[in-house]
């Protein structure tokens, strides 16, 4: 490990990784096993590596048959249909093939560098059949590969944020560091460096007022530096401004770097309101993992981007528990008072839930078409009234963990520049470039599933244009 930006220059690099979380490493331990010098650059001081991997828990991938970490069968065809109905068809679907392909090597590939898995996730949150979680999470992920990017002679050098690259006519000389004025130049250079969800001042140039309410789920350091550096410099850009991953989670979240223990994954069996105390939206639409992205977004359309999920004291047993402790009041009218709204709008709005939802049990594990009757919206699966003392609630805010706009690459992971020429010597994987997959919408698990799959190309296509050079 570096710890003098000035040792750099004396060092001839191969191929520069910008960032050092999933996509990077991934990239980065690609090229290194091709037999390339490789460096990689991240913002963050080494106890904050990695950006938002640092906070995911698994990925999602595809298999035919099962395995020893999935159980049954994730077809390409089903899971093509999921990436379709969630993105709304918003996605390069060429891209989005390759990547749902190339999901199948993953969990081996890691596995094979040190990445271990805990068996099939079993309960409510649906996953066990798609989804291969991380033992230990993201940063045990994080940790073994940087150990085994170590072992290979990958260097690294961390709290080094850089300011700019220097691009001349697709292909890009160089990049300058804050402080430092001399360009360090490489042959291949690798930008993984997340997207500009911590900049909420970029946030609001599409989302208006609304952004400065946003809390910062993930990494403090993805500022959109690098993004901003390309697209100034005639990269073509991908994506909206205004479309990102974002979810509900607890409004008495930090401001950064809250991470999943500060999503509310009750949803599906709550009724949620507004500040006015009225429902606005279908908390049973769907199951939580091919929802719980639109919820950020929900929320942050109602007024003060705030919003409460009501539970009584089964519908709080039903899902995971959020780090934080749900307000509770024997009374809706006292719960109502604990959380600010009026309480005969809250008890009202209760009592027509409640006289609108089906007899009989709900049941979790389906979409079991348990559907109120008369209510605008209507909730589609697990209507159950809210009936039962104690009640809870939970106050949300939009939670937001990473942007969508990014720039565009084609299926080498080449950045394309609006002349129409691909880069010469520049690449990019991760959320810098997931909008040409992710237009909108969200598959629980994808983003470290696009980040590890471009990475490994972007690593393979650098690594191979220096074999004759």
């Amino acid at each position: 490990m570096y710890t003098d930006k000035t040792q750099l220059f004396s060092t001839s690099w191969d191929v520069i990784v910008i960032g050092a979380g999933n996509a990077g490493l991934c990239a980065a331990i690609t090229a290194a096993e091709a037999g390339r010098r490789v460096l990689v650059i991240e913002s963050a001081p080494r106890d904050m590596r990695g950006g938002n991997t640092r906070h995911t828990r698994n990925l999602r991938a595809m298999h035919e048959e099962p395995t020893d970490i999935l159980t049954d069968a994730y077809s390409f065809e089903e899971y093509f249909d999921d990436l379709m109905r969630v993105t709304k068809g918003v996605t390069n679907e060429a891209l989005a093939a390759l990547t749902l392909e190339k999901s199948a090597e993953l969990t081996s590939w890691l596995s094979h560098r040190g990445v271990r898995f805990q068996p099939a996730l079993s309960g409510t949150l649906n996953l066990g059949r798609t989804n291969a979680f991380f033992l230990g999470g993201g940063r045990a992920l994080l940790n073994s590969l940087c150990h085994y990017a170590e072992d290979i002679g990958i260097s690294f050098i961390y709290d080094t944020p850089v300011k700019e690259l220097l691009i001349d006519d697709g292909m890009c000389r160089g990049l300058l560091f804050e402080g430092h004025d001399t360009p360090l130049e490489a042959r291949q250079f690798i930008l993984t460096a997340g997207g500009f969800e911590a900049n909420l001042d970029w946030l609001a140039e599409g989302w208006g007022d609304a952004a400065k309410n946003f809390l910062v789920r993930g990494t403090p350091y993805n500022k959109g530096v690098m993004l901003r550096s390309l697209l100034d410099q005639g990269a073509v850009p991908v994506g909206s401004l205004d479309q990102c991953h974002a979810v509900a989670i607890d409004a008495r979240a930090p401001k950064y770097d809250g991470g999943i223990a500060s999503r509310i994954d009750g949803v599906p069996f709550s009724l949620v309101v507004n500040k006015q105390a009225e429902r606005f939206y279908d908390e049973g639409e769907d199951f939580w993992p091919k929802r719980y992205a639109i919820w950020g977004r929900l929320v942050a359309g109602q007024p003060d981007q705030t919003a409460y999920a009501i539970l009584d004291s089964a519908g709080v047993k039903r899902f995971m528990p959020s780090v934080f402790t749900p307000i509770q009041s024997e009374t809706i009218e006292g719960l109502a008072g604990e959380l600010g709204l009026a309480p005969e709008a809250l008890a009202k709005t209760v009592v027509q839930f409640n006289d609108a939802c089906p007899e009989g049990p709900i049941d979790q594990s389906i979409l079991d078409g348990k559907a109120t009757t008369g209510l605008t919206p209507e909730k589609t699966n697990w209507a159950a009234p809210v009936a039962i003392p104690p009640f809870y609630g939970f106050p949300l805010r939009p939670g937001i963990t990473f942007t969508y706009m990014g720039v565009e690459v084609n299926d080498k992971a080449q950045i394309l520049f609006n002349d129409g020429k691909a880069a010469t010597n520049l690449f990019a994987a991760g959320e810098i470039m997931a909008g040409n997959i992710l237009g909108q919408g969200y598959l629980a698990g994808i983003g470290m599933t696009i980040g590890a799959v471009f990475g490994r190309i972007a690593g393979e296509e650098a690594a191979k244009r220096l074999q004759n050079k």
